[in-house]
């Protein structure tokens, strides 16, 4: 009896175990189902509460979802397992369909000639970024153009000590206004800089300062942005602030734009697909370099920090750097102009 009973305890703790993991598969499973109709809301509504954040982690339940439907089809003691299994299965294939950018790269515009430039942004977290290894980066990486946002006058200060102008002696930085978004946005350069503005387009948050560079013959306009991020007392502002940086589609077919910095939204976010259009193309995307997360800078789970172009440019060679004092990854690539 005592052998008997022991074998039926044994079964009802299995069955407790199973009913309790199968619950929890099916629960997790019923979150991504959610979370992914979330991240097909049109533009003016992916903005609501706490949506953008949800849709932030999009490619983190991919990887769930493929768990789990090895979990399904290996544990034969999980309930519905083959329905699990295959609807877990949906869920990587659209995923994947998704994302597929981040593993097959675009094609290459096909020119003669063409010429390359290393480039970089980097959010300095209210200019608390190091200077120093600011610098030690331009100089190592060869970059040729820096957009950095939430720039302080310290940090300029810290950065002239540093021997920035050796490097980028060229640059636009706008003066402080009261819708700084933790700070000004500035940008760099190697090159000499024509037509330089400190705001590009009207905007909410922060001013974009906005520059002109010859190359390979072509005029590329490049631009630091750092739209408003979508925390809960931003409503409205978030869109907005994409919004504004989407009439970019419509200005200077004649020279092609370069815009990097902190966009504070992923390629998962409608407002973001909708500020490229059909005009831009995001380079992390595009590279078939997989995902580059940038936030934050410990343990880095959503790629927020982008460089955007226009056509007849690609990206390659994409690459993050952690640069002490700031909460986000800075984010390099060198970029072909045919």
């Amino acid at each position: 009896m005592t052998r008997l009973g022991d074998v039926q305890r044994n079964e009802t703790r299995c069955e407790t175990r199973s009913t309790l993991l199968t619950v929890l598969l099916w629960l997790v499973t019923a979150v991504i189902v959610v979370a992914m109709l979330l991240r097909m809301l049109p533009n003016n509504l992916d903005g609501k509460r706490y949506v953008p954040l949800v849709v932030a982690l999009i490619p983190w339940l991919g990887l769930f979802s493929a768990v789990i439907a090895v979990f399904a089809l290996t544990i034969r003691r999980i309930g519905k397992r083959r329905m699990l299994a295959a609807l877990s299965a949906v869920c990587v294939v659209i995923q994947v369909a998704w994302h597929w950018g981040y593993i097959v790269p675009a094609a290459s515009p096909a020119a003669q000639s063409m010429a390359t430039v290393r480039v970089m942004t980097f959010n300095t977290k209210q200019g608390v970024a190091d200077a120093q290894q600011i610098v030690e980066t331009i100089r190592e990486e060869h970059i040729e153009v820096l957009a950095m946002q939430e720039v302080s006058s310290d940090l300029l200060n810290r950065l002239n000590d540093e021997g920035i102008a050796d490097y980028l002696p060229y640059s636009v930085t706008p003066q402080t206004t009261w819708h700084d978004n933790g700070g000004v946005n500035v940008l760099y350069s190697a090159h000499p800089l024509q037509e330089t503005t400190e705001n590009l387009i009207p905007i909410e948050s922060s001013s974009i300062p906005a520059a002109t560079v010859v190359l390979n013959g072509r005029n590329v306009r490049f631009g630091s942005v750092h739209p408003f991020s979508p925390r809960p007392r931003n409503q409205g502002l978030w869109n907005k602030s994409l919004d504004s940086i989407a009439q970019l589609q419509h200005y200077g077919n004649n020279e092609s734009y370069v815009l990097m910095g902190d966009f504070n939204s992923t390629w998962d976010h409608a407002s973001f697909r909708y500020l490229l259009g059909d005009r831009f193309t995001d380079a992390g995307q595009s590279a078939g370099e997989g995902l580059h997360m940038t936030f934050p800078a410990v343990f880095p789970i959503a790629e927020i920090d982008h460089i955007i172009y226009d056509k007849g440019v690609r990206a390659a060679d994409l690459a993050t750097k952690r640069i002490q004092g700031s909460d986000h990854l800075a984010l390099l690539a060198t970029l072909t102009i045919a």
